[in-house]
């Protein structure tokens, strides 16, 4: 019995919007319809307006990913993972889905972060983000930190900001140690994630990209599945299931 192939997946916002949680780019995508929620995402802009910490919080407090489930393309890559041939899942997401599919927390790497947890931009206090959301439907609309009073943001990665190493360095091992590289609803545009189609590329992976609409590395990827994520991721593993058998 031969070796079964070891799938890097990387996912973006595209794995989410059947769940009910709407992409950024994308035709209905949150910046498409409303470039300026751009400035929400930002570094600066938090930290210097507390404007737009306000809107920034009722935004975490109404975010889609509080009252979704995942769905058939989460569930097929916990099917993946089960079948022995998931290296890891690097995610672009912050919604958890993956975890609550049913991904196992070890393989699954969060470039950008999690909504679900709130970090103090001074101290480095982390805390639970529904205890935070508590404090603003009490009516504190930027609410501080409790143990130093600095200013509190979803424990994600915004533009701006510097990634986590650890978290990169574990991405790129990932990319570079697998025999297929499965991009998964992700636009390819934001680097470093998008960066990681070239690596796999450079260590000999075949790539294979699912997404509805045209990416840079389109070009290179040995396939390109433009069928609804909800549908095909399902029916690829499946395939790749089947042919390791």
């Amino acid at each position: 019995m031969r070796e079964p192939l070891s799938v890097t997946v990387l996912t973006g916002a595209g794995i989410s919007t059947d769940s009910g949680i709407p992409d950024f780019r994308g035709p209905q995508g949150v910046w498409t319809k409303d470039p300026a929620a751009q400035e929400l995402y930002t570094i600066d802009s938090y930290l210097a307006d507390p404007d737009v910490r306000r809107r920034a919080w009722l935004g975490r407090r109404d975010h889609a990913a509080w009252g979704a489930g995942p769905n058939a393309g989460h569930e097929a890559l916990v099917e993946l993972e089960r079948a022995g041939m998931l290296r890891a899942l690097v995610t672009q997401n912050i919604d958890e889905l993956h975890q609550r599919a049913g991904s196992s927390a070890g393989k699954v790497i969060e470039v950008h972060g999690t909504l679900f947890r709130v970090v103090c931009m001074s101290c480095g206090l982390r805390t639970p983000m529904a205890e935070v959301l508590e404090r603003v439907t009490a009516g504190e609309d930027d609410p501080p930190c409790p143990e130093c009073g600095g200013i509190q943001k979803a424990d994600t990665i915004s533009f701006g900001q510097q990634l986590d190493p650890l978290v990169i360095s574990a991405a790129l091992d990932a990319a570079r140690e697998c025999d297929l590289f499965l991009a998964v609803g992700t636009s390819l545009t934001v680097h470093p994630a998008a960066g990681l189609c070239g690596e796999a590329l450079d260590a000999g992976a075949t790539l294979v990209i699912m997404n509805a609409q045209p990416t840079p590395y389109d070009p290179f990827a040995d396939r390109v599945i433009t069928e609804p994520i909800g549908q095909a991721l399902p029916a690829f593993v499946k395939e790749l299931i089947d042919a390791a058998r």
